[in-house]
């Protein structure tokens, strides 16, 4: 068996095992369609994995590329409509291979039709839907500017109204460092995409589509960005640095933001606003912890050392615990 395919296999038993850690606590008060929760985050996560192998060539930057489209708020927070919603958005990466790993030297004109190819099974899946009388997502529900805060704080917004925009904390950095990367490499295709999904995520519905399903577009492809932007931290060399350094600073920056934000909620009358502060803290340490992660690697680079395998394990173990906790948490509260 190839080792890249035994990686790969690696990752699909770890999708589905953190899937069944879970759900497994609410088992017992599932309902038939209930069970495609614990399939779509797997799905999901398998399929972007899969996916961002055509960009990026770390392991590990696949893997949390996955792990963060499986296990990240947009697709959680599917759980609080009816389950086939969650499979459809877990099925777009799916849907995205056929024009990713298209040969580029055979009839590249196809290519076109083939990122076309989620758009119009969406407007299917939809339709058969509604000629079932099985309603997926509301149609009214769509992208709003103030939806645009669960970037910086997800957890927050989460508890607030269930939003599905969102990373998590330290992904941030990889999210800012890969989108420095795509620029750089002037990859169109993806930036069309991107901006086509976010442009109708923030639209009306049409042809009886809910918005919200859009948002697996953008949200898909920032999560590429960041296992390219994960694959850059291990890679980086001393040229480099002020990239590093620029993403360290922005994590620290937002930290700073949510410790004042925690500051005025728990002045809030009667301790109203407490749990939001709270959060809010927690929000802040975990940037923190971002900080010092980006910082160790940072002087790694300055210092013009490899030591790929000490920036692989620091910045790895930071952001499994990052979508731990965060995953569980959002868990919780859509369930």
């Amino acid at each position: 068996m190839k080792k890249t395919t035994i990686k790969a296999l690696s990752a699909t038993l770890i999708y589905f095992a953190f899937s069944l850690y879970l759900y497994q606590p609410y088992f017992r008060n599932f309902e038939r369609f209930d069970w495609l929760f614990v399939l779509n985050a797997p799905l999901a996560a398998v399929g972007c994995f899969i996916l961002s192998r055509r960009w990026v060539g770390s392991f590990w930057g696949s893997f949390f590329a996955g792990a963060i489209y499986g296990f990240g708020p947009f697709m959680l927070g599917m759980a609080k409509f009816h389950p086939t919603g969650g499979f459809l958005a877990a099925s777009v990466p799916w849907f995205f291979l056929p024009a990713a790993f298209w040969p580029r030297a055979r009839l590249r004109w196809l290519t076109v039709p083939l990122c076309a190819l989620p758009f119009l099974a969406i407007l299917l899946f939809f339709q058969a839907a509604n000629s079932a009388r099985l309603f997926l997502i509301p149609t009214q529900v769509r992208l709003s500017l103030e939806d645009m805060a669960g970037l910086i704080v997800p957890l927050v917004m989460v508890k607030k109204e269930f939003s599905l925009v969102g990373f998590y904390h330290i992904p941030v950095a990889a999210l800012m460092l890969g989108f420095i990367m795509l620029v750089k490499a002037r990859r169109v295709g993806i930036m069309t995409i991107f901006c086509l999904g976010l442009v109708l995520a923030f639209s009306k519905s049409f042809l009886g589509v809910s918005p919200v399903i859009w948002l697996a577009m953008p949200a898909l492809c920032c999560c590429v960005l960041i296992g390219e932007g994960t694959a850059g931290f291990i890679s980086a060399g001393y040229a480099d640095r002020k990239w590093i350094l620029a993403t360290g600073i922005v994590l620290l920056a937002i930290a700073l933001v949510s410790l004042l934000l925690a500051v005025k909620y728990f002045g809030f009358f009667a301790g109203l606003a407490n749990d939001y502060a709270k959060l809010l803290v927690e929000e802040a340490k975990m940037y923190i912890f971002g900080v010092i992660t980006i910082g160790i690697i940072f002087f790694t680079v300055l210092s013009k050392s490899r030591l790929h395998w000490m920036r692989t394990l620091i910045l790895c173990v930071a952001m499994a615990i990052d979508i731990f906790l965060g995953a569980a948490f959002i868990v919780d509260k859509v369930l």
